[in-house]
C-alpha cells in the first residue's frame, strides 16, 4: 500500500493539459473491436488498470491484440473468434469488465469463470444475472447468484422485454451485448437515460439499435465491422482538475479534447447552477462522440440541489462535487444517489467520513449527503483513506488545494485505475 502526500499550498492551477482517455469508451472500444470482423485501431485508449484487465480478458479468450504503447490494434474474427479461456478471467477492480463480459459471454457456446479483487467480490452482480436469466442464460454466483466468483455456462438465448430497476449503463450494455447474439428483437427500458456510449459505439462498428426515449430495441444476430476509434479525454477524470481550478484562487486552466457526451455532462449542468466560470471551445465529434476543450477559471460559487434524472449523468463525479460544495455559499443537497452505495466503496459514507476528517461541514443521508459551504475557509490536513477507490483518492488529493497542512492519502495507488499520471499532472499545473 502506498501513501502519498498532497499539499498544493493554495497554488493556482494554470496552463493546458490533457487527461487520460475516457474509461467507459476505452472498455467498449476493446469489446466491440474484439467481436467485430476485421481490424480495429484504437488511439488514446486509457491504460489504467481497469481497461488493461478488459484487454487481458480478451487475450485469454483468443483475440489477437497488439499494443505498441501508443496504438491498440485488434484483429477480430467476429463473435465466433472468441474461444473458451483455459484460465479464470480476472477482472481486478473493474465492474465494467465483469458486468459487460457477463452479458457478452452468456451467449457464447463455452464455459467462463470470473473473479476479481476484494472490492469486486463485495459488489452485487444479481442486477446483471436476473435479466440474462430471463433471456435463458445460465449464470451462477456466490450467495444465491449475487456475488463473485461468477460462472457463465454460455448457450443460445431468447429475446426478451426487460425494464431496468435503475438507470444503469452497465446493465443496459450487458443486455445489449447479449441481444446482439440473440435471434429476434430484445426490448429494454430504463427509468432515466444512462450513459449511451454503448449505443454510439455500436453504430460506429456498423451495428443497429433503435432508441425511443429510454426504450431500446436490438434485433439480433448482428455482425460488426472493425473501424478506427479515437478515444476522447474522460470528463470524470477532468472533473478533478475542473474542481481544483474552481476552488483555488487565481486558477485558469484549459483541459483539451474532453468527451462531452450529453449523458455525461451532468457535472457541467451542476457547475452552471452553482455559478462556475466554465466554458467549452473547439467543439467537434469523434466516432459519434462529442468532444471539446474545457476552460476553467476560479469562481465564487453558490449551493444547489442535485437530484433526479441528473444523478445518472454524474454518479462518478459526486465525491468531487461534495468537495466543491465545501467552498460554495450556502447549502448543497445531493439526493437520489443510492447507486453510490454499490460502487468500489460505499461512496456516500466514504466521502462524508473522509471529508469530515479534513474539517468539512458535511453529513450523509440515506440517498446522498448535505454539505454546508464556507467559501474561503481552508480545510485541515491529515491522514485520509481512499479505501481502494480511485475517485475517492483523487478527490482527497484535490482537497490538498484547500488544506493548511498536507493531506496524506492512504492506498493512493488506487488512483492508477483510471488516471496513472494524475500526481504528475497536478504538480505540473500548480504554479
Amino acid at each position: 500500500m502506498v501513501d502519498i502526500s498532497f499539499f498544493g499550498n493554495h497554488k493556482a492551477l494554470k496552463g493546458t493539459l490533457t487527461v487520460p482517455g475516457d474509461k467507459s469508451i476505452s472498455h467498449r472500444s476493446l469489446i466491440f473491436g474484439a467481436i467485430a470482423n476485421g481490424t480495429t485501431v484504437i488511439k488514446g485508449l486509457l491504460r489504467g488498470d481497469d481497461c488493461l484487465h478488459t484487454l487481458a480478458c480478451f487475450k485469454q479468450l483468443g483475440v489477437d491484440i497488439q499494443d505498441d504503447g501508443d496504438t491498440i490494434t485488434i484483429h477480430g474474427n467476429g463473435l465466433d473468434g472468441l474461444n473458451e479461456s483455459e484460465r479464470i478471467l480476472d477482472v481486478g477492480n473493474s465492474g465494467t469488465t465483469i458486468r459487460l463480459l457477463m452479458g457478452l459471454l452468456s451467449a457464447r457456446p463455452f464455459y467462463s469463470v470470473f473473479i476479481g479483487d476484494d472490492s469486486i467480490h463485495r459488489r452485487p452482480m444479481d442486477r446483471i444475472i436476473k435479466p440474462l436469466e430471463q433471456m435463458g442464460g445460465q449464470l451462477h454466483g456466490r450467495k444465491n447468484n449475487r456475488y463473485v466468483p461468477i460462472t457463465v455456462v454460455g448457450q443460445p438465448l431468447k429475446p426478451t422485454e426487460y425494464t431496468l430497476p435503475v438507470a444503469s449503463a452497465q446493465i443496459k450494455s450487458a443486455i445489449i451485448l447479449a441481444a446482439l447474439q440473440t435471434k429476434g428483437v430484445t426490448k429494454l427500458t430504463e427509468p432515466a437515460k444512462s450513459r449511451d456510449h454503448t449505443e454510439r459505439m455500436l453504430k460506429a462498428f456498423g451495428g443497429h439499435i433503435e432508441i425511443e426515449g429510454t426504450t431500446y430495441l436490438v434485433e439480433g444476430p448482428q455482425n460488426l465491422t472493425g473501424t478506427t476509434i479515437q478515444v476522447p479525454g474522460d470528463i470524470s477524470s477532468a472533473a478533478f482538475f475542473i474542481v481544483g481550478g474552481l476552488i483555488t484562487p487565481g486558477s485558469e486552466l484549459t483541459i483539451q479534447s474532453v468527451g462531452v457526451n450529453p449523458t455525461r455532462i451532468g457535472l457541467l449542468k451542476v457547475l452552471e447552477a452553482m455559478g462556475a466560470d466554465v466554458t467549452l471551445s473547439n467543439e467537434r465529434e469523434w466516432n459519434n462522440e462529442p468532444v471539446a476543450d474545457i476552460i476553467v477559471r476560479y469562481s465564487k460559487l453558490k449551493g444547489t440541489t442535485i437530484s433526479g434524472d441528473l444523478i445518472p449523468q454524474l454518479i462518478d463525479e459526486i465525491p468531487i462535487i461534495a468537495l466543491l460544495a465545501t467552498q460554495a455559499d450556502g447549502e448543497t443537497v445531493i439526493k437520489d444517489a443510492e447507486e453510490l452505495k454499490v460502487k468500489e466503496t460505499n461512496r456516500i459514507d466514504t466521502t462524508v467520513d473522509e471529508l469530515s476528517k479534513l474539517g468539512a461541514d458535511i453529513r450523509g443521508t440515506d440517498d446522498g449527503m448535505t454539505i454546508h459551504g464556507h467559501p474561503g475557509k481552508p480545510l485541515k490536513g491529515g491522514h485520509v483513506h481512499s479505501y481502494g477507490d480511485h475517485r475517492i483518492g483523487m478527490m482527497l488529493a484535490i482537497a490538498g488545494q484547500l488544506s493548511t497542512e498536507p493531506v496524506i492519502v492512504e492506498e493512493a495507488e488506487a488512483i492508477s485505475v483510471s488516471f496513472p499520471s494524475f500526481e504528475t499532472k497536478l504538480k505540473q499545473s500548480q504554479s
